[in-house]
């Protein structure tokens, strides 16, 4: 189940990846147009220097990658733990929940955003995160060597 356990995960990343490229292409033309393009940044810009200069709904592809950098970095350590210690079958079905509900959740938040419908969509992922923090507590918590093959 390792292989299996790590795919959710290496999904997430690259969705990351897709949510970065997709802010970066709407909100660097966006950035040229306002007058405040990358060579006129000023030093030590933050992204959140952009709220109410561009419009919302250009920065909502930049909240949501940060998002993306924030709960999942849980699923990932989870993700690892239960690889290393043997994820179950189940184990597996409550990853791939959490990352397609991390993407509905993106692309809900980058495209529509009512945030009714993303606070259960991020709710929902949180259950499956639960499941495989719980899993990977116990495996680990109540681990028994004896029973590792030798």
């Amino acid at each position: 189940m390792q292989a299996q356990m790590l795919a959710p995960a290496a999904v997430l990343v690259a969705w990351s990846l897709i949510m970065l490229m997709w802010m970066a292409f709407t909100r660097l033309p966006a950035m040229k147009k306002v007058g405040s393009g990358l060579g006129e940044a000023k030093p030590g810009g933050r992204g959140q220097d952009l709220e109410g200069v561009l419009d919302d709904r250009i920065n909502w592809k930049a909240h949501n990658y940060a998002h993306l950098m924030e709960q999942p970095t849980i699923f990932y350590a989870a993700s690892i733990i239960l690889a290393i210690m043997g994820a179950s079958a189940l184990d597996v079905v409550f990853a791939w929940v959490y990352v397609a509900l991390r993407i509905i959740h993106s692309v809900w938040q980058a495209t529509v955003n009512v945030v009714s419908i993303r606070f259960l969509l991020f709710m929902l992922s949180t259950l499956a995160l639960v499941h495989l923090a719980w899993r990977a507590i116990a495996l680990t918590l109540f681990h028994d060597p004896s029973l590792a093959p030798a």
